[in-house]
């Protein structure tokens, strides 16, 4: 894991072997931070960062200073990994981690965000959920925006609320409004 831009540019972080995620690979990630920058007011967010695995975006989050982040993932090594990175960058008061399942936790979450990031393993059933989910239980702030990254064989074009759709080699971002 490479941070591209920031504060923390050039940074290098290894997971461990056998890690259970996989990472943004930096084209893509240097893709959707064009957009975000570009489009999307990016200063003193609050994020929410689903699925936040090696904690490859969030951190990019911080290094470029858009804001405070909520990373939540499932597993326990995801969850270790990201705490032993947050403590090495002296970033805990910026980057929030807990342990959860995604989908009980947009339907129990009464926390509001500006910009939530979605990263669920492209095998997951139910990337349209999330998106009802944010919806549906008004998670997002207004203006916010949710982005889901996923592969090219989750199609959400006709998901509610979306807006557009990029891709960065096999990675695709979908953003909703």
């Amino acid at each position: 894991m490479r941070i591209i831009r920031g504060k923390y540019k050039t940074r290098r972080y290894k997971f461990p072997k056998g890690f259970p995620s996989r990472p943004t690979t930096d084209y893509a990630k240097e893709g959707l931070f064009n957009i975000i920058e570009h489009q999307y007011p990016n200063s003193d967010l609050k994020i929410l960062d689903l699925c936040a695995g090696t904690g490859n975006i969030s951190i990019e989050f911080l290094s470029r200073e858009i804001g405070t982040v909520l990373a939540i993932d499932k597993n326990y090594s995801a969850i270790k990994h990201m705490k032993s990175v947050v403590k090495d960058l002296e970033c805990e008061n910026e980057m929030t981690i807990y342990k959860a399942e995604i989908i009980k936790f947009l339907e129990t979450t009464e926390m509001k965000f500006d910009l939530i990031f979605a990263d669920p393993p492209y095998t997951f059933e139910h990337h349209s959920k999330i998106a009802k989910l944010v919806f549906e239980y008004n998670i997002l702030n207004k203006n916010g925006v949710l982005i889901i990254e996923h592969g090219r064989d989750t199609k959400l074009e006709e998901t509610t609320h979306f807006e557009f759709s990029r891709m960065y080699g096999n990675v695709h971002f979908s953003f909703f409004e």
